[in-house]
């Protein structure tokens, strides 16, 4: 982490490098590519890592077909200052010759401490930049004399030979740079040149195509017959995404701004290569055997783990100014995988799942799978509505349900003891149990912070005191009552549970993550049909 060997090697006086005093306390997890035209044409790879970037020049550049090496020697750690850095280092000086910020965005690391990863000699990483998106590994050789790069199991399109001479900070070209009147300087003052974003992610003005309420599956306990269609049912959020032009917005299913909260995705959005469109899908993180968790996802919202982040898109509502909501599904899927064919890798097309549907789900229990979804080859698109067209066969109980109010912690727990859920029914919110594990302790004092401002005096549930109590009741006694703290019923939560109990309160519940993405009001007791 030490930036000694940095400094040692150049005269700030004549270099217009950044200084970078002392080591960054902040880490975001960026990286940058720089080509450098130095004594020999070579490429910088950095990545930001406990408070430095982590460098190694790669003489070849970036590998792109799968499994394919080139070699990186590890050089000195630079400033994160130096993310950002572009113009022309003096003849003379260490590394004198152009540079410029040839690719530049963030990165997921796939193990839980990145820095003992490297130290340990493998390094297992997701791009999400404007040119290099996907999987690499960065793999120490023996006797510590050099690291490889090493493509991981996707192929990436190639840069082109004009996408390789343009910078991806300021839009010019290595001569550009090398005249010498473009020099950036990393303190944030820049001469000469206009520093420009490549995508627009929030337009001005509002899109020409509007916000269309996804349409929506029930829930089924085998499947029906006809000719269906089966897709993995994810685990993550249902979004909407919008592209016109450079613009592009990103919602959830109730119409929340998603732009923000994930602009990796937003930015691959914008590089799909259509004039505009409305795509249906999925936001999910994966964990480390590929699979999508809601719990990995809520811990990305939180700040607590950065797993990697795909959308996962199943369906084409909109194509080129073109309404395809009237057209059967196998005809919108078709034109979306043509249209996602050489998309960002962080934009994937869920492609259907062949063979016999009881086969379909025996590997589906096996990978550990929250289920599938079946839909009719010749459905159209209807917003909003349950109709049937769409099913869900799920492999396991989960339930969305209304926070109301929750109990006080017990022994050496903190924040609070169990949250106290509900769903609505004819428009009361009843009661279904108590939730008490599934909670990191960062999580306890974060939901406890946010009930401090939803606290009411009366308690939201219809159906409670309640007087009778079984053993396998999640009910509340009216001694209980005593003991619990009410909030404004506005808060969604994801929770897993072993089953329905005869009294209709919730067996063996787990928490899993919050919802943001649903209205309270909407939330019901799901049940299959």
């Amino acid at each position: 982490m030490s930036l000694k060997d940095y400094r040692r090697k150049r005269d700030f006086k004549k270099t217009p490098e950044p200084g970078g005093n002392r080591p960054s306390k902040a880490d975001k997890h960026r990286f940058v590519v720089q080509k450098h035209a130095a004594s020999r044409l070579h490429y910088d790879f950095r990545l930001e890592m406990e408070g430095t970037l982590k460098s190694w020049a790669v003489p070849r550049g970036f590998p792109y077909a799968k499994g394919e090496k080139r070699l990186a020697v590890q050089v000195e750690d630079h400033p994160v200052s130096y993310i950002d850095f572009e113009g022309v280092i003096p003849k003379g000086q260490y590394g004198g010759g152009t540079v410029m910020v040839w690719d530049q965005g963030s990165y997921s690391p796939l193990s839980p401490s990145p820095a003992k990863a490297l130290a340990a000699g493998k390094l297992h990483f997701i791009l999400s930049g404007q040119k290099l998106q996907g999987e690499w590994y960065l793999v120490r050789l023996r006797e510590r004399k050099g690291w490889l790069l090493i493509r991981g199991p996707n192929e990436m399109r190639p840069v082109s030979t004009k996408e390789d001479d343009i910078s991806a900070l300021s839009g010019k070209s290595m001569k550009e740079l090398a005249a010498g009147n473009n020099i950036w300087r990393s303190s944030g003052t820049n001469i000469g040149r206009r520093k420009t974003s490549a995508v627009k992610t929030q337009p001005e003005l509002p899109l020409p195509i509007k916000f269309i309420e996804p349409m929506k599956a029930r829930l089924v306990t085998a499947p029906p017959a006809g000719e269906w269609i089966y897709e993995i049912k994810f685990d993550g959020y249902r979004a909407l995404a919008l592209k016109s032009g450079g613009h592009v917005q990103l919602f959830s299913r109730n119409e929340k701004d998603f732009a923000e909260k994930f602009p990796d995705l937003t930015d691959g959005i914008a590089r799909i290569s259509v004039k505009d469109a409305i795509i249906d899908g999925e936001i999910v993180a994966l964990n480390p055997t590929g699979r999508s968790s809601f719990q990995l996802l809520q811990a990305h919202d939180l700040g607590l783990h950065r797993p990697p982040i795909f959308f996962y898109a199943f369906d084409l509502l909109r194509l080129n100014g073109v309404d395809l909501r009237n057209e059967p599904l196998v005809a919108r899927k078709a034109s979306l995988e043509k249209v996602l064919k050489n998309a960002p890798e962080v934009i994937r097309f869920s492609a259907s799942l062949k063979g016999n549907i009881s086969v379909l789900l025996k590997r589906a229990r096996r990978l550990g799978l929250e289920g599938l979804i079946g839909k009719r080859k010749d459905s159209h698109y209807e917003p909003g509505r349950r109709t049937g067209a769409w099913i869900k066969l799920k492999l396991g109980h989960q339930q969305e349900l209304v926070i109301g109010g929750f109990t006080n912690p017990v022994g050496q727990r903190r924040g609070f003891g169990a949250l106290l859920v509900g769903y609505y029914a004819k428009g009361v919110l009843r009661f279904a149990g108590k939730v008490g594990t599934g909670f990191s302790e960062k999580l306890l004092d974060h939901l406890h912070e946010r009930f401090k401002k939803l606290t009411i005096s009366d308690c939201p549930f219809s159906d409670v005191p309640e007087r009778k109590i079984n053993r396998h009741s999640q009910g509340l006694a009216a001694a209980q009552m005593k003991k619990c703290h009410w909030v404004k019923p506005s808060i969604v939560c994801q929770v897993r549970f072993a089953e329905w109990t005869r009294d209709g309160k919730l067996r063996q519940p787990a928490f899993l993550g919050l919802r943001e993405d649903k209205d309270a009001e909407k939330v019901i007791r799901e049940s299959p049909e």
